[in-house]
């Protein structure tokens, strides 16, 4: 009896102790579990706050790879866009990029083939005059989307936080400055026509407002045509000349650039006349023109100066990923008459 209660002792501490063994193995196992599932979330935690920080921040656009620099303008036999084409270039050159330049024509279809060719190239920077307010968001969204930045120059599209700046001239400030120029010309008062610019480009609605918020104010200032030449001389010509068989009373014309300007002027000379003309844009031809008597002013907008602010806004934002300037930017322009076109040289005016 002894011995069977002696073996049953042990047995019942061998029972003891396994039951001890397995309450703290069970325990450690939970507390591993818990231990693990601490470790799994801190770092989803730490990934689910990562977009917030990043959905304030503005994305910088490091360029497609390359040195290149593309240089997009219209038709440069017009002298400002030529203007703008060889600044840009040559600032950018001086600043150590390689340029392509070539132009649209004013043609969207070409422009979203030029941006084509920057992407395809891996462009650093696009510099751009539009072929159009809102033809042109796309292209430059699909450059943006390619990591490179599009920095506008002359005309703005319909469409912000797309290009990195759009840097044009103060279009309403220099047509309402030149637009008092010409109701001076005019004494006040007679009757005028006025040539509009391509419909498509804001600059051309813009400045038309400009004229006629100046002129409008004066009761005996009448507009008795007004029509569109699309920005060009020999379109401007016909159509002068088309306004003159209509209007022998013509006493005044209101151009929208200056390469309509020279149209009418030209025309103008061939029907024997010589009235109050005015346009926007500051090109030497105007200047020309202004000092012949031929016409009366023109609203210098600083192309050259754009140009290469715009290039070197580009490279800043390349190298710190910021130009320190706002989106929109407006330079303004100078009004040119026969008192200071003297000063005018290459669309720079020099005090």
């Amino acid at each position: 009896m002894k011995g069977f209660k002696k073996v049953l002792a042990m047995l019942l501490a061998v029972a003891m102790v396994a039951a001890m063994a397995m309450g703290c193995s069970s325990g450690s196992g939970d507390a591993e579990e818990e231990k693990t599932e601490e470790n799994t979330e801190a770092p989803a935690g730490d990934d689910a706050e990562a977009p917030t920080e990043d959905e304030g921040s503005d994305e910088v656009l490091k360029g497609g790879g390359s040195n290149i620099i593309y240089v997009i303008t219209p038709s440069v036999s017009n002298p400002a866009f030529k203007a703008e084409a060889d600044t840009a270039t040559a600032k950018a050159e001086e600043l150590g990029y390689e340029v392509k330049a070539a132009s649209h024509d004013d043609d969207p279809t070409k422009q979203t083939e030029l941006f084509d060719s920057a992407i395809a190239d891996k462009a650093a920077a696009i510099i751009c005059d539009n072929a159009g307010a809102d033809a042109t968001v796309e292209a430059v969204k699909k450059a943006r989307d390619a990591g490179i930045p599009t920095f506008l120059i002359d005309r703005e599209i319909n469409a912000e936080g797309v290009a990195i700046s759009q840097i044009v001239a103060n279009n309403y400030q220099g047509a309402k400055a030149i637009a008092e120029k010409f109701v001076e010309a005019m004494g006040e008062k007679g009757k005028y026509v006025e040539l509009l610019g391509k419909e498509s480009d804001t600059n051309a609605g813009v400045r038309s407002s400009a004229f006629h918020e100046v002129v409008d104010q004066y009761p005996d200032m009448e507009m008795v045509a007004q029509q569109t030449a699309n920005w060009e001389k020999t379109e401007a010509y016909d159509k002068m000349e088309a306004m003159l068989q209509a209007n022998p009373d013509i006493e005044g014309v209101m151009c929208g650039n200056d390469t309509m300007l020279e149209g009418v002027c030209a025309a103008l000379q061939a029907a024997g006349k010589k009235l109050p003309v005015i346009g926007v844009d500051g090109s030497d031809e105007a200047a020309a023109l202004i000092k012949s008597g031929d016409a009366t002013g023109t609203a210098l907008q600083q192309f050259a100066v754009i140009a290469e602010t715009a290039v070197v806004q580009a490279d800043k934002y390349l190298k710190e990923g910021s130009t320190g300037a706002d989106e929109k930017q407006l330079i303004d322009c100078i009004a040119i008459t026969s008192e200071n076109v003297d000063k005018l040289a290459g669309f720079v005016y020099t005090e």
